[in-house]
């Protein structure tokens, strides 16, 4: 590909998304929003990051997946567990990358 059609692609994309991005917050920077606007904006970085991550757990070659063959699933679980008592980012990560890891190594 192009050295050139790759810059205009990536150029393009950004004059796509940023407007997007940057109006809202230049929108709202110097407004006081209604507590419970805040409150529901507050949710909705976990409510995208749960549907897109809905789908790499839950679906395998485009069908519900949820049996014990789906290692996905079996790393969510412990997963979320650390998620819920440690609220430890990184510990989280590193709990679902290990059962995954585990599951492939012992064949599972």
């Amino acid at each position: 590909m192009d050295q050139t059609l790759i810059f205009l692609t990536i150029l393009g994309m950004a004059v796509a998304t940023y407007p997007v991005r940057a109006l809202p917050l230049l929108a709202l920077a110097s407004r006081d929003l209604h507590p419970g606007l805040r409150r529901f904006l507050g949710f909705v970085p976990t409510a995208v990051l749960s549907a897109m991550l809905a789908q790499g757990v839950l679906l395998e070659d485009g069908s519900l997946s949820v049996g014990p063959d789906n290692i996905f699933l079996l790393a969510a679980v412990p997963a979320f567990a650390t998620a819920i008592l440690t609220r430890s980012f990184f510990g989280t990560v590193a709990v679902g990358m290990g059962v995954v890891a585990g599951c492939r190594y012992f064949g599972l």
